[in-house]
């Protein structure tokens, strides 16, 4: 919480002003009853019309005073609490941006999202309500006490006896609800889950006709959300019935002793109304505590949660020995004794890769689906690093690199092609910040896109739904790969980024980008493809079973062999 609230510290100012101002309103709240006393005493039980103006007047001028001191609280706490709420969640942004894959793979999806919206929200929802109102409620008990021992410390007696038993009973009833308020924000990020999962996947639902499958799904977790959620409730709106029947007894008491009282001539009527006013100001804020303890429950657990993430190390950074001064300045790649095993697990994915990729050669990788292929890629742009063994680029350990550098002269397009909501040229500048029209429309060309996107409606400016959902296969691959190529790398990755072309277009692809003197690594599952590459590297089970040319392992490799044999058939199976 600690951590949290620290966020507070830039708005002070504002926060002790938005204070001090709801410290005013109490005042007044608290002074009221005094005076209607003093009133009642001097004034209506004398028949003193001066005395009633004067008190009267007094009164009408506080209220007056407090109803300008809490319009002025209302804006300062609105400016503190959406401010702190801006700055948490850009802060929470930035963390998750810094997050390796190990660290991103500690939480799903939904949770992240959820701890942005729901938590934040939560957080800076209370924070309003707690410079606002809620910081009155204690406040009026605690003064509503003080002021009742000034008027009548007989009568105030009461008060010693309820008020520690109803807060002794309210912190109980906190240190519970804060476990079970935990547990419905958990329960939150089963149902954001399931339905991002359902949006995602609403093409496959519908063609496999899963869809009673899916309301099952998101039944169970809707159920377990609404029932961990009405029980909860149940359990801190069951306080308020208890708050209020002990301060009713309360007032019953005061009522009844104060008659008594005013009976012996020991008080008099202005100080017994004045002692119920303070009763009921007491307990109506008392009233005010079941609201003020599910609020702090649900803070106290999402602010667990959101400080969790905040305080995640995150495994992958510059390393001691990165030189802010090194740059990649080629794109020679060296592979020595690599091996990997992703975080948490004991199988090992990649072991003992060794290779030598000289500047502007072409690399390409093939292999069965979970030969490592991918995560192989992963390794050169410090996505992971290696368990054991070395990567250099430019003859240089890649850890010597600051990661911005590192990443900045590689071009990776991934297996899968991810577009954002936006335009096509947004898309592709996306590759490079400050990419200028002509560096995109020449991008493009070279990834064989262009004509397609000048016979859109809107050509460039023509908008992608989310994902690309509006645009086909090839298309988003396409868009995908201009977005690498519009950087200029030093070294271009292709993660079986030309499945959906055909050979044609693929071809006038290879042979573009081939202009770009950078270092081309391309895993692919077609032989035509391989075979225009200087080497190939032939992956099997996380080792290379063979490395080089495709004539060379067309001699030397059985399973290479079997491979063109099942594309292009016996005739092609070897050495022409």
């Amino acid at each position: 919480m600690r951590n949290i609230f620290s966020f507070i510290k830039p708005y002070k100012l504002s926060a002790v002003v938005a204070i001090l101002l709801m410290l005013a309103e109490l005042a007044v709240e608290l002074l009221l009853p005094f005076f209607l006393g003093k009133m009642i005493n001097e004034g209506v039980m004398n028949q003193d019309m001066n005395n009633i103006v004067m008190w009267g007047s007094i009164m009408i001028g506080l209220a007056l005073f407090a109803f300008i001191a809490g319009i002025l609280n209302s804006f300062f706490s609105s400016h503190v609490s959406y401010a702190f709420g801006y700055d948490l969640r850009q802060k929470l942004f930035e963390k998750i941006q810094e997050f390796s894959f190990k660290n991103l793979n500690q939480y799903p999806t939904s949770a992240l999202v959820t701890r942005f919206t729901n938590d934040a929200r939560q957080l800076q929802n209370t924070l309003f309500i707690g410079l606002r109102i809620m910081a009155k409620a204690p406040l009026t008990v605690v003064g509503g006490v003080i002021m009742a021992f000034v008027v009548n410390a007989r009568l105030a007696m009461i008060f010693l006896v309820t008020v520690p038993l109803l807060i002794l009973f309210l912190f109980v009833v906190l240190k519970f609800a804060s476990k079970m308020f935990k547990k419905v924000q958990g329960n939150v990020d089963g149902v954001n889950r399931v339905m991002q999962e359902n949006l995602a996947g609403m093409r496959l639902i519908k063609a496999f006709t899963r869809r009673e499958f899916e309301e099952g799904r998101f039944e169970t977790v809707n159920s377990d959300l609404a029932n961990s959620t009405k029980t909860t409730f149940r359990f801190v709106e069951a306080s308020t019935p208890v708050l209020f029947f002990v301060m009713n007894m309360s007032l019953i008491f005061i009522i009844w002793f104060g008659n008594s009282q005013i009976t012996a001539g020991s008080t008099n009527v202005g100080e017994v109304v004045t002692m119920i006013n303070y009763a009921l100001r007491v307990s109506m804020a008392i009233s005010m505590f079941s609201f003020i303890i599910m609020a702090l429950s649900r803070t106290k657990a999402s602010a667990e949660r959101i400080d969790e993430v905040l305080r995640v190390d995150v495994d992958l950074i510059n390393r001691q020995q990165a030189n802010t001064d090194s740059t990649v300045t080629s794109g020679k790649v060296d592979f020595k004794n690599v091996s990997f095993t992703y975080p948490g697990t004991d199988e090992t994915i990649l072991e003992d890769i060794s290779f030598t990729l000289k500047d502007r050669e072409t690399l390409a990788i093939i292999g069965a689906t979970g030969a490592g292929k991918t995560s192989l890629f992963q390794l050169i742009p410090r996505l992971y690093d290696t368990t054991s063994g070395e990567i250099f680029i430019n003859d240089k350990p890649i850890t010597s690199y600051i990661l911005e550098q590192l990443r900045g002269s590689i071009g990776y397009v991934p297996q899968s092609p991810l577009l954002f909501t936006g335009t096509i040229k947004d898309n592709i500048a996306w590759g490079k910040k400050g990419a200028t029209e002509d560096e995109i429309i020449q991008a493009a060309k070279d990834a064989q896109i262009h004509e397609t996107i000048m016979e859109l409606p809107n050509q460039y400016d023509t908008r992608v739904g989310q994902k690309g959902v509006n645009l086909s296969g090839g298309q988003k691959q396409r868009i995908s790969i201009a977005r690498g190529l519009v950087r200029k790398p030093k070294i271009l990755m292709l993660d079986d980024s030309t499945s959906a072309l055909d050979l044609t277009t693929e071809s006038r692809l290879i042979h573009a980008i081939r202009e770009y003197h950078c270092t081309i690594i391309i895993i692919t599952q077609k032989v035509s493809t391989a075979s225009t590459a200087d080497s190939i590297i032939l992956l099997d089970e996380g080792k290379i079973i063979a490395n080089g040319t495709h004539d060379e392992l067309l001699s030397t490799s059985n399973l290479y062999q079997q491979i063109v044999e099942s594309q292009f058939g016996k005739e092609h199976a070897h050495v022409h």
